[in-house]
């Protein structure tokens, strides 16, 4: 193992990324334009998440691979430079996009040549993961789209509890008059940020489910569109319905402060769990139990 050249690319990353001011106007290194993307407006702040699933996914596949022996793989250099020609246009352009989006080929080129092929391959989808971390451009145009279905599935929610309401563009109102004014689907309330943060967590799972096949892990991580689309739904009509029938104080406020935590996250992973139990044909985390019965040996029998 050729430590002094691992570790002298592990010090050029880390100065790169750490150091180098040459992103917002030379004021920002890449990991400091990360940080600072990771917020409310951009539907990003589960951001550091991302990396600390990233690492667990990267010590996962370290334990799989512990009595593989190193073995140099020269093609690992070609995603090397790959890797380092993106730095060079985000430094030139200064889009720290570019350059995070950069890291994974460097990361996993430099497994590839100092550590060999199969470790790479074990270790290139917890390094790509990482570009869930990084805002999309022209992200916040889908959150209207968002907006208008959270709107149509909250009535509809609302009606199969017998809630008549009234919508309005993104406002819903009550048709009885049961609560004053109405309720504005805002871009907050789309469900756009719930879905990104739902599909990471849906897309590590799929990852992590390696006795399923390819196809069912697939499945499994695009899970979260559809899952948090429902979900989401679901818990703006549940807002409706205690206007209606309780206080639309508490509804409009405490409840819906409260309910992405209470009900939407706890409620997507219970589906994504039958969902991975349907797959798998049993219980996730409960494995079967073999019964052993154990014959005595007729010599044995007094």
């Amino acid at each position: 193992m050729d430590w002094g050249g691992i570790v002298l690319c592990a010090a050029l990353l880390v100065w790169y990324y750490g150091f180098y001011s040459g992103y917002t106007c030379g004021m920002q290194t890449a990991l400091e334009w990360l940080r600072c993307s990771w917020n409310r407006e951009n539907d990003y702040e589960h951001g550091g998440i991302v990396l600390l699933v990233s690492a667990y996914m990267v010590f996962h596949a370290c334990r799989e691979m512990e009595d593989e022996k190193p073995q140099r793989g020269p093609w690992g250099l070609a995603l090397v430079v790959l890797g380092g020609l993106l730095a060079l246009l985000a430094a030139r352009t200064q889009q720290g996009r570019v350059a995070i989006g950069a890291l994974p080929f460097l990361l996993t080129g430099l497994v590839w040549y100092y550590i060999g092929g199969r470790a790479a391959r074990r270790c290139a989808f917890p390094f790509f993961f990482l570009w869930l971390s990084i805002p999309l451009p022209g992200f916040q145009q889908a959150t209207v789209g968002m907006q208008l279905l959270a709107t149509e599935g909250a009535q509809w929610g609302a009606s199969l509890f017998g809630v008549q309401t009234v919508v309005e563009g993104t406002n819903i109102s009550s048709a009885s008059g049961q609560w004053g004014g109405s309720f504005n689907i805002a871009g907050g309330c789309s469900g756009m940020r719930s879905l990104m943060a739902l599909l990471m967590l849906s897309v590590a799972w799929g990852y992590l489910a390696s006795s399923l096949a390819l196809w069912k892990r697939i499945l499994l991580g695009l899970s979260a569109i559809p899952i948090s689309i429902v979900a989401n739904a679901f818990r703006l009509a549940s807002i409706l319905v205690l206007s209606e029938y309780v206080d639309g104080a508490f509804a409009g406020k405490t409840w819906h402060d409260w309910s992405g935590m209470v009900f939407f996250f706890p409620a997507s992973m219970l589906i994504l769990l039958v969902l991975h139990g349907v797959l798998a044909g049993e219980i996730p985390f409960l494995k079967k139990r073999r019964v052993v019965v154990r014959m005595n040996r007729e010599e044995d029998v007094k």
